[in-house]
């Protein structure tokens, strides 16, 4: 029985449009939803990071393109881009530290957007996702990357859990899987 609903594809795709679309039709319905998504950060036409986005409107940086020689070794990189993890960790841990808290009868709803490699360099991270999932009283809705290169493990923890429906987004399939992917959210609050 699916207790969490993932969104995978390849970059670009438009996982994280669904998810906001799914956000968008949870919350008119007036079911509690509560999270954080990743959007990209654009000067003059091109992509000079990606900020994270809660639910409820505040935005901070979760990375920067940074010019080489501006690099530490102690620095958070993927890529061109440096994370920046105490930013992330600042904004996303309260929230999901305290998202199993409150004694609603009915489960709430955790928006997850994404769980990648970014995102992975905070190990605190790694144990409240891992929390979130395993407690009782909050259905996930988040993505997660295709593998490519190196395992993520805890994507692929996710990925193989039973109690995970995984939906694969695809150009062919993405505007139409919407209504898929909210039914399997109400499924998973029974």
């Amino acid at each position: 029985m699916a207790r969490h609903v993932f969104l995978t594809g390849p970059p670009g795709v438009g996982k994280t449009t669904l998810i906001q679309k799914a956000t968008q039709a949870l919350k008119s319905s007036g079911i509690p939803i509560d999270g954080f998504y990743t959007e990209e950060v654009r000067e003059g036409g091109r992509r000079i990071g990606f900020d994270v986005v809660t639910l409820s409107g505040m935005r901070g940086p979760l990375s920067r393109v940074s010019p080489d020689s501006a690099t530490s070794r102690r620095d958070y990189r993927v890529g061109q881009y440096v994370v920046d993890l105490v930013s992330f960790e600042q904004f996303v841990l309260p929230m999901l530290r305290n998202v199993n808290h409150g004694s609603d009868a009915e489960k709430k709803i955790f928006v997850i957007d994404e769980i990648g490699k970014m995102e992975l360099f905070s190990q605190a991270f790694i144990q409240a996702v891992r929390q979130t999932l395993t407690g009782s009283g909050t259905v996930v809705l988040g993505t997660i990357p295709v593998p490519k290169g190196k395992p993520l493990d805890l994507v692929e923890e996710i990925r193989s859990r039973k109690d995970v429906k995984v939906f694969n987004v695809s150009k062919e399939n993405r505007n139409c899987i919407l209504q898929d992917i909210l039914a399997a959210v109400e499924s998973c609050r029974k």
